[in-house]
């Protein structure tokens, strides 16, 4: 079985200081947090922005400066930019990072409901959009899926020739799609031959998600993006403490962990210049 990615999203657009202290919003916070969870064993940063006061951002210049400050502490670690941004952005908006021309970024093949109000709206001409830009500027996708016809869609456009193979997907389960076993399978089942794929189990999902995917050969994201807690009532002092969980049930069940080169070739990216 090949070596086990790790993903730390360590942030994301919607949790924040008031859920858990220990959100980053500061570029030397988000740093901190990046190269914690990157000493821990994640070979990939998830990236969301903030401006210093907690408000999601897509300003490239916001992520540039991030990702910089990352590099030049860890220069190996993969960086990859969220094009989600928050609830109500536009497409504009939120393809700005990728003008970096990022290793990889995220692009959702479909509209998630996130509960209440909060709906993060994907039409089928946004995500066309999305996967041209994307071949445009030589960036992989992670596919996020929420649910299985995010799945169809992202096969129709991989036939349709904007989504390049081998493919690569991250099954976020515990939103707008239940988190059992069953549910993780019949995904994996769905995608194409030869895709990689990871699974960011939300809250209590997190960790059983994440045993099964060590031991069905898939890979793991965890961060405070989709869990902020370690433990019942126990909330995460850091998102290394999430990494270094994962982290420690690969090695007891006997999974090596990817280094961020190791991660590279398992998706097919290029090798770091």
């Amino acid at each position: 079985m090949e070596k086990l990615i790790i993903t730390a999203a360590i942030s994301g657009a919607e949790v924040t200081k008031e859920h858990n202290a220990n959100v980053p919003y500061t570029i030397d916070e988000v740093v901190k947090e990046a190269v914690a969870a990157y000493e821990a064993g994640a070979s990939i940063i998830h990236l969301h922005v903030r401006e210093d006061d907690g408000t999601p951002t897509q300003d490239k210049n916001r992520f540039k400066e991030a990702i910089d400050a990352i590099k030049a502490v860890c220069p190996e670690v993969i960086v990859q930019p969220s094009t989600g941004g928050a609830v109500g952005m536009t497409d504009e908006a939120r393809l700005q990072p990728t003008e970096l021309h990022p290793e990889m970024a995220s692009l959702s093949t479909g509209t998630a409901n996130f509960g209440g109000d909060d709906v993060f709206m994907n039409t089928d001409t946004s995500i066309q959009n999305f996967c041209k830009t994307f071949q445009e500027r030589g960036v992989k996708p992670e596919i996020e899926i929420f649910d299985k016809g995010m799945v169809d869609a992202a096969n129709r456009y991989i036939k349709m020739g904007l989504i390049n193979t081998p493919a690569h997907f991250d099954f976020v389960l515990g939103v707008q799609m239940a988190g059992e076993a069953r549910d993780l399978a019949f995904l994996v089942d769905s995608i194409p031959a030869g895709s990689t794929w990871t699974v960011a189990g939300v809250g209590r999902y997190e960790l059983p998600l994440a045993a099964l995917a060590i031991t069905m050969g898939g890979h793991v994201r965890v961060g405070f993006e989709d869990n902020i807690y370690l433990g019942k009532g126990e909330k995460a002092k850091s998102n290394a403490d999430l990494v270094k969980r994962v982290a420690d049930l690969a090695k007891l069940l006997g999974r090596e962990i990817a280094t961020p080169d190791e991660a590279r070739e398992i998706l097919s990216l290029a090798p770091r210049k």
